[in-house]
């Protein structure tokens, strides 16, 4: 069985309710990553956008730094995503859950439900 991991934020009410969804279908939950108290390295941000369907996917554009930073006004690469999310957790769209070498960013229990083990 491929090991499940949770890439989540423990204050952020949607991590709660993935958790507790993936919990209550019985699935347990290999490794928990808390990315605020264990920010991720480059290489790690790049290996999650890439097993959840590229750094668009990744991002956050909820986040309160990206109209700071006036982004909404312009087109952002999948590049200068990279550096935004490498560089501060709260551009990193969550949950991530990853089951062996998929992954998914947000939480939807209709995708969960398809993606998690029997």
């Amino acid at each position: 069985m491929n090991e499940v991991r949770l890439y989540w934020l423990p204050h952020c009410s949607t991590c709660q309710k993935a958790r507790e969804f993936i919990e209550q279908i019985g699935v347990t939950i290999n490794k928990i990553h808390d990315l605020k108290a264990h920010p991720l390295s480059r290489e790690e941000v790049f290996k999650l956008a890439n097993l959840v369907g590229g750094a668009d996917k990744l991002f956050s554009r909820r986040a309160k730094k990206y109209r700071e930073l006036g982004l909404p006004q312009r087109e952002v690469s999948s590049a200068e995503m990279l550096e935004l999310m490498s560089s501060e957790y709260t551009f990193i769209k969550r949950p991530v859950l990853v089951i062996g070498e998929s992954g998914v960013a947000g939480f939807a229990e209709k995708i969960y439900r398809e993606m998690l083990p029997k």
